[in-house]
Parts: structure tokens; C-alpha cells; sequence
């Protein structure tokens, strides 16, 4: 583009002195005065080059604006490009919103706006030094921040990586451990299996070896018998005797091996494994957590209502004590009622559905598979119910700790309080681990046992005291939950978000932790009139916590919110 002043312009031969030629000549090595500016080819015109430029197809439709107008300044505004609609000018400018904008921008998002003017309308005049001064300050200071922004956002990422790796690394723990429980399962299955076989082969080729023995001597028998008119009278009578031993001795023998029915080796598997790995819907859960985020905070829930629910049975001998409560994958509700020695099963409207009698005191109760609850008896026994169209026993187990309440099922193993400690067993009924001391030898509870709850890879043990502890997969305390409100600590659960509740018998209450073990404070407090509760449950179906008391023919239940 050619611009600027006492520029010597000869044409015809003749001088002349222009202050703006025009391009289009210029480019030809002709020198024309400019009359016109056209902002879009961003080039002067001569009034011969106007004439054609509004002519011709691809720019008649250019705004020219007078050489002396574009000269003083006001090209530069007019010719920048809208920043939502880049292929359009800049052309008008909205008072209401103090910002400039296209054509397009006016038409469709200011219409209702008062105070718009075309730019070229604009009286302006010029910036004063202290207003450019404070937006180089504010220009400075966005910039500082949105270096500091652009640092924290790569510390985020940076974090975000290495939390990553730690997830991937726990999450192929996971993996790890299930595979080598999975192998060691399998080692000793094949153990078993080939001692079995062993054992049973080994009695099976004895039997051939007698079998064989017997064959010979009836062969022999068989001789003997071709040479009896050789022998005398005495010789004949002795081998007789003989002979129908020999007899007699395969006919007990071809007799009871006739009675007896083949071996054959058999394999039943373990469907308790199979539904825990099978009914299983993740390996963890991995969430998204904002600094400061108040929906992030933990919830502290309140009560909403309260309800009482009769769980007596006409035929019940004694007052309901109900001992613990689980719940099945449909939202099904099973009672332990010690007292009467039965579960009572509910419908979904709380109501008893039906019974099973198991003739003996109920201590505690929890879910082993889609359709079975385990129940701990008094007499040291764990009793396995089938609970489809109706309830009934399947088989059992003997434990230790009968007589003391809490039981519960964490990744195919019963958790089952003894008093002193916790004792894990397999559903075969072996005992796995005894945890009742630390690494140094102390005691991990204050006092006895009482019920249990599973919280993702932790069991939480209450002890009769203030609280209750959490033991890890790894059969350690991992972390201890106290409050000096509670006050014989028994009942125990924990809601879909991971807080733990807490009941004291004695104080009568039920107090909240969160997740990582802080005391939330009390749900229902001391003077609330709940009576000595004994089990707390969670309906996550239902969104409220269920609790039994002591010798009570009513279950409570507390509609609760965050």
C-alpha cells in the first residue's frame, strides 16, 4: 500500500504533487491521486479505480470510505475483524454493553439494546495517558495471573498423573491378590483332589491284589480237585474242608464287593466365591474430588422422621430381641430375632413375609450370596438358609464366639467376633486368622466384642466401649473410631457415602464418622428417647437407618437426609 505525503506524481508529462496515491495505478507504475479508501483490500482508489470497484461482482459490496477520513486515523478501527464473527469488520458499537461488534452481532444479540451507533458516528477524542496507563496495570496483572493460573493448572495435571499411577498401581494389587488367592484356592483343590485319588486308588488296587490272591487259590482248588480219586480216604476229607474254605472266602468276597458301589471322584464348587466375584460390580470406585468444592464436603445427615415397626409374630414364645439385620440385593429385610430363635423375613413394605425356626439363640446375621443369609448361633455354629420362594437350612459350620453378637461377610470370608477379638473363616468352615493383638502384642479393643460392618476393604469392629475399630484386609487396625459420648458401643453400619454410624447402648444414642474415622457429631442424641439399641442397619434402598433395641417388639426406623 502506498501512503504518505509530497509524493511527486508525472503523468502526460506534466507534475503534479499528491499526498495519497492510488494503489491500483501505483501497482502499473501510473501515478493517480487517491480519492477513496476501501478498508476490506485495505488500498486507496482514484476516482477511475472507485468507478470499477463498485462495479465489479467480488467488491461492489465494500464500504470506501473518503481518503481524508481513512487519513485521520479511523482506518485501523473500522477495519478490525469482530472477534465472534472473524470474516466480518468491526462497524457499530453497543452503549448498553460498552463493546464494539459486527453487524451480524448487532442484528442478532443487540437489537433490544439502546445507545447503538455506527463507529464512524463516534465522537472521539484522545485516550488520556493515565487511562492507558491503568489498563497496562491491568493488562500486567491478568497476565501474572494467567501464568500463575497456567502453573497450577500443570501442577494439577502433574498430580492428576501420578495419582493416576497410584490408582492403576492399588488397582493391579487388587488384581494380584484376587489371582493369587484364585491360585492358592486352586493349589490346594488339586491337593485335595489328588490325595483323594490317591487314597481311593490305593484301596481299589488292594482290592485287585486280594482278588488275585483269591484266584490263585481257586485255581489251585480247581487242581486239587482233578487229583481227589488219587487220594485216600483222610486226604480226601482234609482237601474238601480246604477247598470249600477257599470257596466260601471268594463268595464273601465277590459279595461284598458287589455291595459296595464304585468309587467316583466329584467336584462341588465353591458357589459362595462364585457369587461374591460374580455379583461384584466394580473393583473399587474412583472419584473426582475439587478443592473447596462445597458438594464435595462430607454430608452430615439429620433425621427427617421416625417410625416404629411391630416385628412380633403371633406364635413368637418370648419379646422380640432382635440381635442384627441384613439385607439382600433385592432390598429385602432379615431380622435375627435372639429370643424366638428365627429370621423373619420382611416385605418391601416392612412387613413380616415369612419365618424360619432355628432353634437356638440368633447372635448375628449377614449376606454370603445372592440368595443366602449365614446366620451365628448361640452353640457356636453357623447356619447356611436358602432364602428364595421360601427359608430353609442348607448346611453349617462350627466357629468359636457364638455367644457373642457381631458377624459379618467381606470377600468370601466370615468376620466373626469372639469376644476378645475377631476370628476370619472360610465358608468351609476353616479358621483363617485370629486378630485379636497388635504387632506388639497388645490388645486391639478396649473391651469386648460387639457387632460388625463391612466399609469398602475394612471391617469395623465395636468393642462395648466408646467406639470401635477398623481392620484392614491385611488384618491390622487401620484406624480407630472414638467418641467419649458413646458409651457401650454395640450397633454398627455404614451409609452408600461411607459414613459409619455408631449406637452406645448405655447412652442411648447414635453418633456419625466420616470416612476417613472424623466424628461428625450425633444423629440422635441421648434425650432423643431411643431405648438400649442393639443393631443398626442401613436401607440404601430406602434412604434410612433401621434400629433394634433391647427385648423390643418394634423395630425403629429414622428417615434420614444430608
Amino acid at each position: 500500500m502506498a501512503e504518505g505525503g509530497d509524493v511527486t506524481s508525472i503523468k502526460d508529462g506534466s507534475d503534479a504533487r499528491f499526498d495519497i496515491v492510488c494503489t491500483p495505478c501505483g501497482e502499473g507504475d501510473v501515478r493517480e491521486e487517491a480519492v477513496k479508501y476501501c478498508p476490506d483490500g485495505q488500498e486507496y482508489l482514484c476516482t477511475t479505480c472507485t468507478i470499477h470497484h463498485g462495479r465489479q461482482k467480488a467488491t461492489r459490496s465494500h464500504k470506501l470510505l473518503d481518503r481524508d477520513t481513512a487519513k485521520q486515523g479511523l482506518v485501523s478501527a473500522v477495519t478490525t475483524k469482530c472477534r465472534y464473527h472473524p470474516d466480518r469488520n468491526i462497524e457499530m458499537y453497543c452503549a448498553g454493553h460498552d463493546m464494539v461488534y459486527c453487524l451480524k452481532c448487532i442484528a442478532t444479540d443487540h437489537r433490544a439494546c439502546s445507545g447503538v451507533t455506527g463507529i464512524e458516528e463516534i465522537k472521539t477524542s484522545s485516550i488520556q495517558q493515565n487511562v492507558v496507563e491503568r489498563l497496562q496495570n491491568d493488562m500486567r496483572n491478568i497476565q501474572e495471573r494467567l501464568a500463575d493460573t497456567d502453573k497450577k493448572t500443570q501442577k494439577n495435571i502433574d498430580c492428576l498423573e501420578e495419582q493416576r499411577d497410584e490408582i492403576l498401581t492399588k488397582i493391579e494389587e487388587v488384581e494380584r491378590s484376587f489371582i493369587e488367592h484364585i491360585r492358592k484356592l486352586k493349589r490346594e483343590a488339586i491337593d485335595t483332589l489328588n490325595k483323594d485319588y490317591t487314597s481311593v486308588k490305593e484301596e481299589l488296587k488292594s482290592d485287585i491284589t486280594l482278588i488275585g490272591t483269591i484266584k490263585k487259590e481257586i485255581e489251585n482248588a480247581s487242581s486239587q480237585l482233578r487229583t481227589f480219586t488219587s487220594m485216600d480216604a483222610v486226604q480226601q476229607f482234609v482237601q474238601m474242608k480246604l477247598i470249600q474254605k477257599t470257596v466260601n472266602d471268594a463268595v464273601k468276597l465277590v459279595e461284598d464287593s458287589e455291595a459296595k458301589d464304585s468309587k467316583a471322584l466329584c467336584f462341588t464348587e465353591n458357589t459362595d466365591l462364585k457369587n461374591s466375584m460374580m455379583t461384584a460390580t466394580s473393583l473399587g470406585h474412583v472419584n473426582t474430588e475439587t478443592e473447596n468444592d462445597p458438594q464435595t464436603a462430607q454430608r452430615v445427615y439429620t433425621v427427617k422422621s421416625k417410625k416404629e415397626i411391630n416385628i412380633k409374630m403371633q406364635n413368637d414364645r418370648n419379646t422380640c430381641h432382635i440381635s442384627d439385620v441384613c439385607q439382600l440385593q433385592d432390598g429385602t429385610i432379615i431380622l435375627a430375632d435372639w429370643n424366638n430363635y428365627k429370621i423373619k423375613r420382611l416385605d418391601m413394605n416392612y412387613n413380616i413375609k415369612d419365618h424360619c425356626d432355628l432353634g437356638n439363640y440368633l447372635s448375628g446375621i449377614c449376606c454370603t450370596g445372592q440368595n443366602e443369609v449365614s446366620v451365628k448361633m448361640n452353640n457356636n455354629k453357623v447356619l447356611f438358609i436358602s432364602v428364595g420362594s421360601s427359608l430353609s437350612r442348607v448346611r453349617d459350620i462350627s466357629v468359636a464366639g457364638g455367644g457373642y453378637w457381631g458377624m459379618a461377610y467381606c470377600a468370601g470370608e466370615l468376620w466373626i467376633s469372639t469376644g476378645s477379638g475377631v476370628n476370619v473363616y472360610r465358608t468351609s468352615g476353616t479358621l483363617v486368622k485370629t486378630i485379636d493383638k497388635d504387632i506388639n502384642g497388645r490388645g486391639i479393643l478396649k473391651a469386648s466384642t460387639q457387632h460388625t460392618a463391612v466399609s469398602g476393604e475394612t471391617v469395623i469392629v465395636t468393642d462395648n466401649s466408646d467406639g470401635a475399630v477398623c481392620l484392614g484386609r491385611d488384618y491390622t487396625v487401620k484406624r480407630q473410631l472414638r467418641d467419649k459420648s458413646l458409651v457401650s458401643t454395640g450397633g454398627v453400619c455404614v451409609s452408600s457415602d461411607g459414613t459409619v454410624f455408631l449406637s452406645g447402648f448405655s447412652s442411648k444414642n447414635i453418633v456419625m464418622f466420616d470416612k476417613n474415622g472424623k466424628c461428625l457429631g450425633e444423629l440422635v442424641a441421648k434425650d432423643a428417647g431411643l431405648g438400649n439399641p442393639i443393631a443398626l442397619h442401613y436401607d440404601d434402598k430406602r434412604k434410612c437407618l433401621i434400629v433394634t433395641c433391647q427385648s423390643s417388639v418394634k423395630i425403629v426406623m429414622f428417615d434420614i437426609s444430608a
